[in-house]
């Protein structure tokens, strides 16, 4: 079998109906299977999703596993030579299946993704580089976000539009829609279920990395991400900050961390002030 695509599923079930349809209309020629792994929704979902898609495969994991600890129980239960990651906010263009896999098969790529859009069809930024503490504090003191060092950057969140616009070798790449070749997952024993969400495709990333497998981007083809459909902005910034401490604490030494904390601490009191924003007084608490 060519592709497995593993979505999870938590109370979204009109969002997954949509992307799934959009999986039906793709006009690729590949063996594929369609693994929806329902998260403890408790909403009717698994019922809606099997009558309304009898040929996918649909699983109840029994809790909520998070994305990461989600997307492993798919995993153990697919059997595509590669595995897509895809977020349930997401609707396929026809030819998007098909290019992604010919360009991941003719790179032989490892770990890779494709250009998200935004619903209104502009260019919605993805990954960036990988963390450490210089490209945080980059990050914390908005230092990436100046004109012209923003060009030379090699930021955490790489937001320029423009970067995105030719193929990459960025350092990570968002869940959202992420590729992986079957071995490579396995040797890399899945994403670590004990990020619940946010942070695990980075720490992912870093682990191919020392692993010597490279992150390919690839500006065609092309899908769109609704974005926050299946979270919160105030979710992801609160993960994303517990997913950073977690991935210092498991590859950083103890003087990197503290240091992490320090940064964490300073762009949040930066972001409140700036912004008036009481989601970073909860970031700072939790830095």
């Amino acid at each position: 079998m060519d592709l497995s695509i593993i979505i999870i599923n938590y109370k979204t079930k009109s969002v997954t109906a949509d992307c799934l349809t959009s999986i039906c209309r793709s006009n690729d020629k590949l063996t594929k299977e369609v693994i929806v792994v329902d998260n403890g929704s408790a909403d009717g979902s698994i019922e809606y999703l099997k009558k309304k898609f009898p040929w996918v495969k649909i699983y109840d994991s029994g809790a909520n596993l998070g994305f990461a600890g989600g997307n492993n129980f798919g995993f153990r239960r697919s059997g595509g030579k590669y595995i897509w990651l895809l977020n349930s906010d997401t609707i396929l263009k026809t030819d998007t299946i098909q290019k992604l896999y010919q360009t991941v098969v003719a790179k032989d790529s490892a770990i890779a993704s494709c250009r998200l859009l935004n619903p209104d069809g502009s260019i919605q930024p993805q990954g960036g580089y990988l963390p450490d503490l210089w490209r945080l504090a980059g990050w914390m003191l908005f230092i990436d976000d100046l004109p012209i060092i923003s060009w030379f950057f090699p930021a955490y969140h790489v937001n320029r539009k423009g970067f995105f616009k030719r193929d990459q070798h960025p350092g990570w790449l968002s869940g959202t829609a992420l590729l992986i070749r079957r071995d490579v997952y396995q040797r890399l024993k899945g994403l670590d279920d004990r990020i619940f969400m946010y942070g695990e495709d980075v720490e992912f990333c870093l682990r191919a990395k020392e692993l010597v497998y490279q992150v390919d981007y690839f500006s065609q083809p092309a899908l769109t991400h609704l974005g926050q459909a299946s979270g919160s902005s105030r979710g992801a910034l609160l993960g994303e900050y517990k997913g950073l401490k977690y991935i210092f604490q498991k590859h950083r030494s103890g003087w990197q961390y503290f240091l992490l904390r320090v940064l964490l601490k300073t762009g949040a009191v930066l972001r409140r002030v700036i912004f008036r924003n009481a989601i970073y007084g909860e970031a700072f608490t939790l830095a």
